[in-house]
């Protein structure tokens, strides 16, 4: 396993749409290890293979000690809302309010590539929704509701 450099907002893989995965193969399996050690190091609860600069439809997700990968993705159902602050390992120090579903229900393959359906809430509901965004090229900001703040701002207020 091995750190992967995290791309920061502004490099142009971030903004484009990821190819699906067709079979696992070893290098698939290692990126996946590599996204998990990557993501637990800068503490994120969520990372997506463009973000380290691989275009495949691969997303990890650990929002409760309960690690998830997800190839292939597809929110088939989503319900109610929540409003909260969002921040990105792509774009460090800064957080925005983003309001997204409450509830979704997605689809995906494992890392055995075997179907599998998932209905999560709260924070895991807005983790899938963000990963998965990554994967069409889409960043939090597009859905921010005012303005970007730093995260150091909003530690001193607390």
């Amino acid at each position: 396993m091995a750190l992967r450099k995290i791309r920061i907002m502004g490099d142009p893989v971030l903004t484009k749409k990821c190819k699906p995965v067709k079979e696992m193969t070893p290098r698939i399996q290692e990126l996946i290890e590599d996204m998990f050690e990557t993501m637990y190091m800068e503490m994120g609860v969520g990372l997506a293979a463009p973000q380290v600069g691989i275009l495949k439809r691969i997303v990890v997700i650990d929002t409760d000690g309960t690690p998830r990968v997800f190839i292939n993705p597809e929110i088939v159902e989503k319900a109610d809302e929540q409003t909260g602050n969002e921040g990105c390992l792509s774009l460090p120090g800064k957080t925005g309010i983003v309001t997204r579903p409450n509830y979704v229900k997605v689809k995906a393959l494992d890392e055995n590539m075997e179907e599998f359906t998932l209905e999560a809430t709260e924070l895991l509901a807005r983790a899938v929704c963000h990963e998965c965004d990554h994967l069409d090229g889409v960043m939090f900001t597009n859905h921010v509701e005012g303005e970007l703040m730093d995260v150091e701002s909003l530690e001193e207020e607390e």
